[in-house]
């Protein structure tokens, strides 16, 4: 049995994940502005059809606080149209934007200060969307949880009964094994940089071997068997 995170994460590795080195901390063009769109974007739908959504804000130089705080509303509801629920989440993105510009004055600032609980309070934003801007918009120490992750680790025999629940199992089976870590990928590596690209191992993974209600992890349980 994968008995806890840093074996699930050896395993993934073991396995060829990532697959794809699209940015060093898997999320495109993170530790930017771009993130906290697309963390809004991304909810209920394919990460395609956010790619076209933020291909038609940047062609509109709409990627940016102070421009999704100032565009009208049905402009934005128009671009943003490829990722569904485009009324809301224009809304949503508008509002949040304001927000941070007034709480915070610039994404920089905002990248430092910025509070779980502030984004907790934002209209649009539970649990895995805040922790996605709080580990690849901002760099922050934190593992994102989704249901991808929770699936998962179903199949692999786990039970939890909460976000936070199977958030501290997969961060303390990395704190646990962080020498171990730096071993096994011959270099030093952050926190935010094992959290970042484990999260992505998992969303890759997973979209291969998770097909409607079945989940195959025969691919994990043998790397994991072989080592």
């Amino acid at each position: 049995m994968i008995r806890d995170s840093f074996m699930l994460l050896k395993s993934l590795k073991s396995a060829g994940y990532l697959k794809q080195e699209r940015d060093p901390h898997w999320w495109p063009n993170s530790l930017s502005f771009e993130v906290v769109v697309g963390a809004i974007l991304t909810q209920q739908t394919k990460w395609q059809k956010v790619e076209k959504s933020l291909e038609n804000l940047y062609e509109h130089d709409l990627v940016s606080l102070q421009a999704l705080a100032d565009v009208e509303l049905k402009e934005l509801q128009t671009l943003i149209k490829p990722s569904g629920f485009y009324n809301t989440k224009a809304k949503w993105l508008k509002t949040l934007s304001q927000n941070i510009l007034q709480e915070f004055g610039d994404f920089d600032f905002f990248q430092k200060e910025v509070s779980r609980g502030w984004l907790l309070s934002q209209k649009g934003l539970g649990e895995e969307s805040c922790d996605a801007i709080l580990c690849y918009g901002c760099g922050r120490e934190i593992m994102v949880v989704d249901s991808y992750t929770n699936r998962l680790l179903q199949a692999l025999g786990y039970t939890f009964e909460s976000y936070s629940d199977i958030q501290e199992w997969l961060q303390e089976g990395i704190v646990t094994h962080q020498d171990e870590i730096t071993k096994l990928y011959n270099k030093n590596m952050n926190l935010f940089t094992i959290y970042s690209r484990f999260h992505g191992k998992i969303v890759e993974y997973a979209k291969v071997h998770i097909r409607g209600s079945h989940v195959n992890v025969e691919e994990l349980i043998h790397e994991h068997e072989k080592h």
